[in-house]
Formats: C-alpha cells, structure tokens, sequence
C-alpha cells in the first residue's frame, strides 16, 4: 500500500515516458531507505533531450521523499566526498549535463565520475592524501545517487544507472504544480512512513537473493528495486520483474556501437537461416542479404552500406574474421564460416531460438 501511494504522488506531479519508469522511480524511491543491506547503489539517470522535459521537477519531489537527501547543482568533488559517509545518504545531482557535457568538462569533473562510478558498489573506497601528514585516508564511496540533466550522461554512469528517458508534456498532459511549501509536508510523512516500514527490514532485505530476469551489470543494479518488491508482496514482484526487464532490453539497444555490434550477430544468424543455413558464406552474398532487410540499418551505414571493412571491424571484437573458402561448386572467395559465429551467439544473443548445430 506504501509504494501504491507513493506511485500516486509521483505520478500527480510529473509525467513519466512509461508504466515501467513509474514503477522503477517507486522502488528506487523505496530502496535508498534500505541502502545498509545491498551490495549495490543504483544510480537514477533522468535524461531528456531538452530542456522543460520535467526532470528537475521529478528530482524535486523525490528529494523530499528519499533517506537522508543531499541535493546539489555545482557542488566541488571535494564537498560531495566529504557528504558520503558510513551511514550513506542519497546523493542527489541537477543539471548534471553541465558536470559531463562536453570533453572538456567532463575531464574536469573525472573525479567526480570516478566517486559516482565507485560508489555503486560497497567496498569500493577512495584514496586520498590528507592531513598535515600527508597520509592516505579512505574515503567511503558507496551511495545511491540520481542524476538529472539534458542528453546522456557519461556510458559508465549509464551502465550503473536505471535510466529514465523523459519528454517534453503532450497537449492535453496535465500534472498538478509543486510547490514545496504546500506540498513537502505531506511528502516527508510518505517519506517518514516508508522509513518506518523499511527500519525492522534490513537483515531480511541483505539476505534476500531473488530471481533476476536480467543478468550481470543490470541485475546488479535492479537488484535493490527487486528486493523492495518483494519485502513488500502484493503485485509489486511481478510489476518489478516486468519494469527491469522492459528498461533493461531498451537500454541495451541505446549504445549505439555496442547495440550495433549485437544487432550485427542477431542478423547474421538470420542470413544465415534465410539462405538455408549454409556451412559458409561468401562475403558478398552475406552483405547483399544484411542490405535487403529495410528495417535494418546496413543499407544506409557508413556513406555507401555496410562495407566488408565495416564488417570486419562489427565482429573483430568477437574474434570473428573472413577467410578464404572453398564452396561446394568449386569457387572460391573471401567469406564467413558459419561455426565461428556459434560461440558469439550463444553469449551475447541467446534471447533468439539458438542455431542449428553447425558442422
């Protein structure tokens, strides 16, 4: 009934792009008050393309409903490391766009990327030489953290974060005005009563391992938001699961490179079936299949299509190379080994049928 509740509120004052976004916010929300007993700290990304995309206001409301808030725009690395402590707060950072959107600031604020890459998993602290001694101290790192600005964040903050692409309100979209003298008491009683309900939960939470319906880096980080569903019951595990595993498959498709580089496995595994799953394929025929799917990027990649260059360098990563081969008919020319791909398919995209056993 909590997270039901608290869901409402959200959703009164900001407009989420999805059900799922909505659900995520709730539990993170809920998560930061049960910061002791995870192994990990999700960050919460708010992105949006431009401005008036309603992330500041969403980070205004979630302010005052998280464990102990530390709220800042411009704050120095220096400050923020001094604020994460052994009982860790929710850090919370707006206008992160100005810290990381250009090569130039985000070289500048390195440090602070390194403390917000660190602190999502406990254990991890910083180094640094301080005291008129000039001895090493350990600072603590690890601290669950939303950061809001305009276009993505750095990839290794994204990689850690569950991510919420927001959009400008649609004609006829109304939310209700914040304002935080009216609205911030009735928050901080939401905020006080999840508190309460979280405080006898730590050792339950920290010995919960549940089913993840993702795997590696993302279970890490949806992991916290699982485990509040599932200490709270109701519809809340199936509605977390589902909310991890939509967020979760769209955001592996936003790396542009990286996503490209999966894409390029999954369909040559379907040129591969569509021609009857040959043990080889000659290098133009394969390029000559990719280009005609119309739904696929490789007619239109690079300046002309994909090129044999081009894909030499998609599946160099995976130890994936041309050679020359011998076909049935007798000719021979530059081509794919059908058995080389069997490997990179099973790792990285198995959510397809698996392939024929190859020779």
């Amino acid at each position: 009934m909590l997270l039901d509740e608290l869901r409402s509120v959200l959703a009164q004052y900001v407009i989420l792009p999805s059900r799922e976004a909505l659900d995520a916010i709730t539990l993170w929300v809920a998560a930061t008050h049960l910061q002791p007993a995870f192994q990990h700290a999700p960050r919460l990304a708010v992105v949006g393309p431009a401005k008036r995309c309603g992330k500041s206001r969403l980070l205004d409301v979630v302010t005052e409903t998280v464990h102990k808030p530390v709220i800042t725009v411009n704050a120095s690395t220096a400050a923020i490391f001094r604020s994460v402590t052994q009982e860790p707060p929710t850090l919370l950072v707006d206008e992160a766009d100005t810290l990381f959107g250009s090569p130039k600031m985000a070289e500048k604020n390195e440090d602070l990327r390194g403390l917000l890459n660190a602190g999502h998993q406990r254990n991890r602290p910083a180094l640094r030489i301080a005291g008129p001694e000039h001895k090493p101290v350990e600072y603590p790192t690890f601290a669950m953290a939303a950061l809001a600005g305009i276009g993505d964040l750095p990839d290794t903050i994204m990689d850690r974060a569950i991510v919420v692409r927001m959009r400008r309100r649609a004609p006829g979209e109304k939310v209700a005005a914040f304002r935080a003298r009216r609205d911030t008491p009735h928050l901080h009683v939401l905020r006080d009563r999840i508190a309460a309900w979280s405080t006898n939960l730590v050792e339950a939470a920290a010995e919960l391992e549940p089913k993840m319906p993702v795997e590696d880096r993302a279970a890490d980080t949806w992991e916290p938001l699982v485990v509040v569903a599932d200490l709270a019951g109701g519809h809340w595990p199936v509605t977390a699961r589902s909310a991890c595993a939509a967020m979760s498959a769209y955001e592996a498709g936003q790396d542009e490179e990286g996503g490209l580089k999966i894409r390029i496995l999954a369909d040559i595994r379907t040129a591969f079936a569509s021609c009857g799953d040959p043990e080889a394929l000659a290098t133009t025929r394969l390029l000559s299949v990719l280009k005609e799917d119309p739904e696929a990027p490789w007619a239109d990649y690079g300046t002309s299509g994909l090129s044999p260059r081009h894909l030499q360098l998609l599946l160099k990563d995976y130890g994936i190379s041309s050679a020359n081969i011998r076909f049935p008919d007798g000719t021979q020319a530059k081509g794919f080994a059908r058995n080389k791909f069997l490997d990179a398919w099973a790792r990285y995209c198995p959510s397809t049928a698996p392939a024929p056993a190859g020779p």
